[in-house]
């Protein structure tokens, strides 16, 4: 194993041992977790991408007939969705005459 020297504010490591000493572990372990787990997730990342642009180039473009949205029926699905949220059945009891 390597050894890598780091410089940080003392603040930061103050805070990072007692974050290890919590965690009942060691700053140099807390580090290396931390590292392995961004280097971890960028292989994650370039993996998934990857696959996305093997599955975009194999898919075949078959789009149907060409059609083009107008921002009229966009905004009116849109509008109507929202509107049906907040519709409310009315409150019983209020003022009724029975």
């Amino acid at each position: 194993m390597k050894n890598v020297t780091l410089a940080m504010d003392e603040t930061l490591l103050d805070k990072a041992r007692g974050l290890a000493e919590r965690r009942k572990t060691t700053l140099n372990a807390l580090i290396r977790s931390l590292l392995a787990h961004e280097v971890e997730q960028e292989d994650r990342i370039a993996w998934a991408r990857e696959g996305m642009r093997r599955l975009m180039a194999e898919t075949p473009l078959d789009l149907g007939p060409a059609y083009k949205w107008s921002r009229d029926e966009i905004y009116a699905e849109r509008e109507d969705r929202m509107l049906s949220r907040l519709e409310r059945p009315p409150v019983r009891g209020f003022g009724e005459d029975k």
